[in-house]
């Protein structure tokens, strides 16, 4: 089986090593999930890079603020990540918790894919 990138985050793997991603879409979920949480200014020479979703958790939780985080979450992905195709976008905003769930279309492999992120669970 084909390994393309380490899987973050690091853990050891029972042939050896570290675990490994094995397919184009697991590489491509990895880097999205990592553009959407690291938070612009976090990478060193690319300030612009991220969407910073814990910047988002104390927002109220309505229209505008929803708008704002899928906006942010579009113009990343027109920067960094052209080759994936938002197709929704669900948000839910608490007191203290941030749940996303985000579907989306990998256009060069053809599939779509769908990243959670649930901000309870660093």
């Amino acid at each position: 089986m084909p390994s393309y990138s380490p899987k973050f985050p690091l853990s050891f793997s029972s042939e050896g090593g570290y675990s490994s991603n094995t397919s184009i879409k697991e590489v491509v979920k990895q880097n999205f999930k990592n553009l959407v949480l690291t938070a612009p200014g976090e990478r060193i020479a690319n300030p612009n890079f991220g969407v910073g979703l814990y910047s988002f958790l104390f927002e109220q939780n309505d229209q505008i603020a929803q708008k704002n985080i899928r906006n942010r979450i579009e113009r990343q992905i027109e920067t960094y990540m052209p080759f994936i195709e938002l197709q929704e976008f669900v948000p839910e905003i608490n007191e203290n918790h941030l749940y996303v769930i985000i579907k989306y279309f990998i256009i060069p492999l053809g599939e779509s894919d769908i990243l959670s992120i649930n901000t309870l669970e660093r």
